[in-house]
């Protein structure tokens, strides 16, 4: 059976990208993501975290061949034309459909936004 690895980051791309994430309601899927440093218990949850440093090297690890990675800003559609992540997919935050998901059920999902949580 083959895993979906996904990773959420938020708050990182304030360097990077002017604006800011949709407002979280606290009722979509990023709502069960706590707003703390990841303990080594919840590392073993099914969404992560990851540095700057830590994405860096996996789309370095992606160029390479060596890694499936596919990365999704979930900025507001206008914040994402403004500036992105080289490579990320824009995707509504709270409207993600299986059809914007890469086919290959191993490659490693990454979700990003700026969020002032």
């Amino acid at each position: 059976m083959h895993n979906r690895h996904a990773t959420l980051l938020c708050g990182f791309v304030g360097l990077l990208v002017v604006g800011g994430c949709q407002k979280n309601d606290h009722t979509g899927p990023a709502a069960s993501i706590p707003a703390k440093a990841v303990s080594p218990i919840e590392a073993k949850e099914a969404f992560g975290r990851l540095t700057v440093d830590e994405l860096a090297a996996k789309m370095a690890d992606a160029k390479a061949g060596r890694l499936k990675l596919a990365v999704f800003d979930n900025n507001g559609l206008d914040t994402w034309k403004e500036g992105h992540l080289p490579g990320a997919t824009w995707v509504q935050y709270d409207d993600i459909k299986p059809t914007d998901l890469p086919a290959d059920k191993d490659t490693s999902l990454v979700f990003y936004c700026y969020n002032e949580h």
